[in-house]
C-alpha cells in the first residue's frame, strides 16, 4: 500500500535532482543531485553533540576539525583522514544523526518550506541518501511511536517519572533515562544530556509512559462554552404589524 509523500516538495526536488537547502519550520535538509547528503533540527543533538557527548571524541577535537576543514565543507572527511574516527564509524553515526534530523525537519507544519538552490553544509558529505529513504523511514517512525503509546504530549513535554509497581523492571538505557528526568528536562532536552538520538529517547519516553513508569499528560479540556444569552423579545417590524391588522380585518368582513 503507498502512502501519501511526507514531503511532497522533497520528493519533487529529488526527481529534479537538484542540489540546495531544503528549509522547514523544524530543521533544514540538505541535497546535492537530489540526495539528502546533511539534516539539522533543533529538535535533535547534531553529530557534534553524538560523538563528543558519548565520549567517541574530545570537544577540542571536533572543534579542530570545524576550524580547519568546515570552510572547506570537509569536517566529515577531517575527522576521518586526521585518524580521529574510523570510516565506517563516521558513516554510521552521521547517518543516524541525518535520519534522527530529517524525523523532525519533515513533522507536520503549518509554515512555509522554501528550497535554497545551490546551498550547502559546512560538514560535507558522508554518504549521500536518497530523499525515498528518508520518506520512508520517517513514515516508519511516525507509525512506530503511535504504536508504542499514540499519546504525542509526553514528546514535548517534561518527563516526569512515576514510581514503578512491585516487579516492575526496565534495562539500563531506561534506567539512565530516568535518572537524568528531574521533572522539568523535556526527551529534547534529555537527549542532549545523554548524547543520544532524539527519536530514540522519544520512543524510549513513550515505552515508559506505557509502562505507566512516566506521567502522560493529559490534553487541556477545553472550558465549556459560556451561555447563549437569553434573546430580546422579537420587535415586531412596523410594517408587518400593519399589514397583520389589514389581513385581520379582511378576514373578519
Amino acid at each position: 500500500m503507498s502512502r501519501t509523500a511526507v514531503s511532497p516538495m522533497l520528493v519533487r526536488l529529488a526527481a529534479e535532482k537538484a542540489t540546495g537547502a531544503l528549509l522547514r519550520d523544524h530543521g533544514t535538509l540538505y541535497l546535492v543531485d537530489g540526495r539528502v547528503v546533511h539534516a539539522e533540527s533543533p529538535a535533535a543533538p547534531g553529530v557534534d553533540v553524538l560523538l563528543t557527548t558519548g565520549g567517541r571524541l574530545p570537544r577540542e577535537g571536533w572543534d579542530e576539525a570545524v576550524d580547519r576543514a568546515g570552510a572547506h565543507r570537509a569536517v566529515g572527511r577531517f575527522l576521518v583522514d586526521s585518524g580521529r574516527l574510523h570510516g565506517g564509524e563516521l558513516e554510521i553515526c552521521h547517518l543516524g544523526a541525518v535520519f534522527d534530523a530529517a524525523f523532525f525537519a519533515l513533522s507536520p507544519t503549518s509554515g512555509p518550506t522554501r528550497f535554497r538552490y545551490g546551498v550547502g553544509h559546512w560538514f560535507g558529505t558522508v554518504r549521500p541518501v536518497s530523499a525515498e529513504a528518508v520518506e520512508r523511514e520517517t513514515a516508519r517512525r511516525r507509525e512506530l511511536l503511535d504504536a508504542v503509546w499514540p499519546y504525542a504530549s509526553v514528546d514535548t513535554a517534561p518527563v516526569v517519572p512515576r514510581p514503578p509497581s512491585p516487579g516492575q523492571t526496565v534495562g539500563a538505557r531506561q534506567r539512565s533515562l530516568l535518572a537524568a528526568a528531574d521533572g522539568e528536562r523535556t526527551p529534547a532536552e534529555l537527549a542532549r544530556l545523554l548524547g543520544r538520538p532524539a527519536f530514540h529517547t522519544l520512543l524510549d519516553v513513550r515505552r515508559l509512559a506505557a509502562a505507566g513508569l512516566v506521567e502522560t499528560p493529559l490534553d487541556p479540556v477545553p472550558a465549556p462554552p459560556p451561555p447563549a444569552p437569553l434573546s430580546a423579545l422579537p420587535v415586531e417590524d412596523p410594517d408587518i404589524a400593519l399589514l397583520r391588522r389589514l389581513r385581520d380585518a379582511l378576514e373578519a368582513l
